[in-house]
């Protein structure tokens, strides 16, 4: 992605309080597929709106995902250092 079509994009987040499937993917660089399961799965809490029931993530649930899963990576990374045991060469 552009650094244009990004800055559109977080603009975008910005002022939406919910945003699409597809908003999502775009945001964390991932496929619908994904995103559908994260959702599906509860991880990500999302809505079901109108006669359609097309899916909705509000922006704040996807910065509070995100963050946990910067914490999920501080912990795995704290708990798995690269290179622990190896001799430097």
């Amino acid at each position: 992605m552009d650094a244009a079509r990004a800055h559109k994009l977080w603009h975008y987040v910005a002022m939406a309080r919910f945003l699409t499937l597809s908003d999502v993917a775009e945001t964390l660089n991932i496929s619908s597929a994904q995103t559908y399961a994260l959702v599906r799965s509860g991880e990500l809490p999302a809505i079901k709106v109108g006669g359609r029931g097309q899916w909705r993530v509000e922006a704040q649930a996807l910065e509070a995902y995100i963050e946990n899963m910067y914490a999920q990576t501080r912990e795995f990374v704290s708990t798995h250092p690269f290179g622990k045991g190896e001799e430097a060469d």
